[in-house]
């Protein structure tokens, strides 16, 4: 799901930056110095070689700008509010000026893990003065339950309490301070039950939200009992705290006739406008929520700003009053959901050169107490347990368990980065067991058009096992758009009791080449094997490990270790319907242009893209293009600014409106000079046929004056997905991003300390629309991976307290923790499928390639002589001492 960067997509000055992705053949590059080991060696493609040679920037380019070709699209650009965050201009919710009588809000919390709730004494806060009251359960005119697709979560703790931190009420006073003063006042009758803290405990007791889900290709058993090799693991990685720099509020406006303004730092205000409509008894169209930007969201912000607006106008509309709710950074992390935790095994065969045989695998979520986003971030992590690597006899089951902790929630990578680990660390473990390099094993193992095992048998006349479609295509694309709708309402099942699990079916193209996925979709776009090995070229990976080898021998204490892992990851919502998006277009009569469109501003420069789209699409400069604020009164029904999508979704939509109006000016100059409308052209603010050449502005001023439409709408729907959740088959992507990183590390053997020295990064974004702010993106997105993996850790104890709550105990990268080498590369080359500008998502794909760093740490660990498959993550420097150790 989640484009959800913020302080990294800053642009670069043009001396770092490279030529337009739409006019360069040669990548951007952030720090072009070659490593300091030896000669490159040949490439295996010497086309490649001179592709990917860092282009040299003019120097006559001003800060900020690359070469002015005359389009907006595919030139490096500051981001379009920039300017105003720097000066401190730039309006975020807090930042609106207050209404008069506007009032503020706390949320009183549950201060055990579980109970049974049997009542408040909340008369020590109602008497502090200024406390005007104390909201709960029953103050909600309408649904007591969160309009969430399972309807699992109370809008307030009800009968009883499920996590240490769940809001049971709301104290509303004259100013924040004495609101939350006076929330610590209110006492507790509750009757403790026994909390579930552990995945484990609960996967032992069938505690789930929803039910288990198992996926199946070819006969996992058989390939793991033929095998020549077979090796166990298990570990876990934990979550992640998303510590956006704008915590979570909600400013809920009374309008007239029982109407409401919501301003809401959220991704999704459509999801926001339905939950507080849903909640005050009202139809949607009552409810207005604005978002113009937020100070990052990181999918934090997806569903868990929903129940701040919520809580607000609950309070508001008991008090008619205006009601802003911002959350102490505390009482953020200890009331919203992080990144789901998760607990692995598996069994893995394979032969001698490390080519994977059979799998089976359990993944364990942890999903805190409600189901929120569990379910498609579960399937994800099904889906990206692949990663760039065929598996032909695959077994694998999830499982979403339910503690009693925060309800964990989307968070860039939405399950990629959880099913991604796993199948690089079992294949850098079989790299060890059979004494291989590891980059040799994964591209063993990579998505190719080479015949499967069992083709090959089959052609050798050995009788192989049939696999057989349940559905048809046509069968299973309308099963798909069934049962999506039909998932939206279903009801969770039963706790305590072993759900019904969903399996997916054998199909028959699954034994013919290893270019498709073990959830059948085919890998049509794959350059895994070139951008791979490119980058272990450039990068000097062999070199570099014969020299840390060199290094290691010599070294008593401290230890380094490289590794080079790719990542493949599908762009589109595996939820179906979210893959849809709207936009509007006004041209005014001076010449200038406003868009609006569904999708959200967070700092991943958003605006900045569509803006640029819109000015190429009309011919016009880049700065005659303003983008507004999300509103749902502009574009209803709009979808999450969420999986990686927002470009591609809302870009296009934005290309299409844009598009709409340029034919209408194009149509009425066609019919001044007498000439087909396809010869009218719009470039450089003119508007061009074989005839004159006319200014946009006096185009437009013409054609207001003949009554020409001059705004329109514009609509777009992802071509080509299909997903049959009932099998969890069929083609959830429109498409892959691909990429890779070659990373290097330290580590103390006496401490466990660790520090990354080098990253390179090739990664694959097709023809940049804004080279600079993609960078930054893939920069942001491999540090805040880089964190989760190595620094950020969360910890409970037993009794379903979070112990990391603040900035003082959970630690996020710094910039002293940003390597001194880490250069950046773009492949040039364009999105095979029809996408805006030939470009590719990139907000969530880098967060992977941080994946090379722990691997990096275990290779570390390794030459140290410890025990790397007993590592988890985060690699903190107690788990690298204990590794090491073992």
């Amino acid at each position: 799901m989640n484009a959800r960067d913020q302080p990294h997509a800053q642009a670069k000055p043009a001396s770092t930056q490279a030529k337009p992705a739409s006019t360069r053949t040669k990548p951007t590059s952030v720090r072009a110095e070659p490593t300091s080991v030896g000669a490159e060696p040949t490439s295996v493609r010497a086309e490649l070689v001179e592709a990917l040679t860092p282009a040299q920037p003019d120097p006559s380019t001003p800060p900020g700008r690359t070469e002015n070709t005359g389009q907006a699209a595919g030139v490096s650009r500051f981001h379009e509010s920039a300017r105003a965050q720097v000066a401190g201009g730039a309006t975020y919710i807090d930042d609106i000026p207050e209404v008069r009588g506007t009032l503020h809000a706390a949320p009183v919390c549950s201060p055990v893990a579980h109970g049974r709730l049997r009542g408040m004494d909340t008369s020590a806060a109602l008497a502090v003065p200024g406390v005007r009251g104390v909201f709960g359960a029953g103050d909600i005119p309408g649904d007591k339950t969160l309009a969430a697709f399972a309807h699992d979560e109370p809008v307030f703790a009800t009968d009883t309490v499920q996590f240490l931190g769940q809001v049971a009420a709301l104290v509303v006073a004259d100013d924040v301070m004495t609101a939350r003063r006076a929330a610590r006042l209110v006492r507790f009758d509750i009757e403790p039950l026994p909390a579930v803290v552990s995945v484990h405990e609960a996967h032992a007791r069938q505690s789930y939200v929803l039910p288990p889900v198992h996926v199946n290709r070819g006969d996992a058993k058989a390939a793991l009992a033929r095998a020549p090799h077979v090796a166990e693991g298990a570990f876990e990685i934990g979550g992640q705290e998303h510590f956006y720099l704008e915590g979570q509020v909600a400013y809920v406006l009374p309008l007239e006739q029982d109407q409401w303004w919501v301003y809401s730092s959220t991704q999704h205000p459509g999801e926001v406008q339905h939950w507080v409509s849903h909640a005050l008894g009202l139809d949607n169209h009552a409810v207005t929520v604005e978002c113009r930007r937020m100070g990052g969201g990181f999918g934090g912000k997806e569903t868990q700003a929903g129940h701040l607006a919520v809580w607000a106008a609950i309070a508001a509309n008991r008090l008619k009053r205006p009601v802003k709710l911002r959350l102490d950074r505390d009482d953020d992390f200890m009331v919203t959901g992080k990144r789901h935790p998760f607990a692995y095994h598996y069994r893995v065969g394979f032969d001698d050169s490390g080519l994977l045989c059979g799998l089976e695998l359990d993944m364990l979520a942890n999903c805190g107490f409600s189901a929120d986003l569990s379910g498609p971030v579960a399937d994800r992590a099904i889906f990206h347990a692949d990663n760039a690597y065929f598996l032909e006899d695959v077994a694998i089951s999830s499982y979403r368990c339910k503690t009693h902790t925060q309800s964990h929630t989307a968070f860039r990578g939405f399950g990629g980065p959880q099913g991604v680990i796993v199948i690089e660390r079992i294949l850098g473990d079989v790299a060890r067991r059979l004494g291989l390099d590891p980059l040799d094993v994964r591209l063993r193992n990579l998505y190719s058009d080479e015949p499967t095992s069992r083709a090959l048998r089959h052609a050798q006349g050995e009788r192989g096992m049939p696999l057989r479609s349940k559905n048809s295509p046509a069968q299973t694309e309308h099963a798909s758009v069934r049962a999506e709708h039909a998932s939206v309402r279903a009801e969770p099942s039963p706790v305590r009791a072993e759900p019904s699990p969903v399996r997916a079916e054998p199909v028959e193209a699954q034994a013919t080449h290893r270019n498709v996925t073990h959830y059948q979709m085919k890998v049509e776009d794959n350059i895994l094997d070139p951008l791979i090995t490119t980058l272990a070229r450039t990068s000097q990976y062999r070199e570099r490990r014969a020299q840390i080898a060199a290094w290691n021998a010599k070294s008593p204490v401290i230890k380094k270790g490289i590794a080079l892992t790719p990542v493949k990851f599908g762009i589109s919502f595996t939820a179906t319907l979210f893959n849809q998006a709207g936009a509007l277009v006004h041209v005014y009569t001076d010449g200038s242009v406003q868009v609006n469109h569904g999708g959200t501003e967070m700092g991943q420069g958003l605006n900045t893209k569509v803006a640029a789209i819109v000015a190429d699409e009309l011919g016009i400069p880049f700065e005659r293009v303003l983008s507004t604020a999300s509103d749902t009164s502009k574009i209803p029904n709009a979808s999450a600014t969420a999986a990686s999508s927002g470009t591609d979704l809302n870009g296009r939509a934005a290309q299409f409106a844009a598009r709409h109006v340029r034919d209408n000016l194009a149509a009425f100059v066609a019919g001044l000079d007498g000439c087909g409308a396809g010869a009218v052209r719009f470039a450089g603010g003119r508007v061009i046929t074989p005839r004159s050449t006319r200014r946009f502005e006096d185009v437009v001023s013409a054609a207001y004056a003949n009554r020409i439409q001059l705004w329109s709408d514009g609509f777009y729907r992802t071509p080509k997905i299909h997903y049959d959740k009932t099998t969890l088959t069929g083609r959830p992507f429109y498409y892959f991003a691909y990429g890779a990183a070659c990373t290097e590390v330290a580590i103390d053997t006496l401490t466990g300390e660790s520090r990354v020295l080098k990253v390179d990064i090739l990664h694959d974004v097709g023809h940049s629309i804004n080279p600079a702010i993609d960078i930054g993106q893939i920069e942001g997105g491999f540090i805040q991976g880089m964190g989760w993996l190595t620094t950020e850790q969360l910890v409970w104890n037993d009794k379903g307290y979070l112990q990391t709550h603040a900035p003082s105990t959970y630690k996020i990268p710094a910039t002293g923790d940003v390597p001194e080498h880490f250069r950046v590369d773009l492949w040039p080359e364009a999105n095979r499928e029809d996408n805006v500008h030939g470009s590719k998502a990139v907000g969530e794909p880098p967060f992977m390639l941080a994946i090379s760093v722990f691997e990096a740490l275990r290779d570390a660990v390794s030459q140290a002589g410890g025990k790397p498959e007993a590592m988890n993550a985060p690699g903190t420097a107690e788990e690298i001492l204990r590794a090491v150790s073992a």
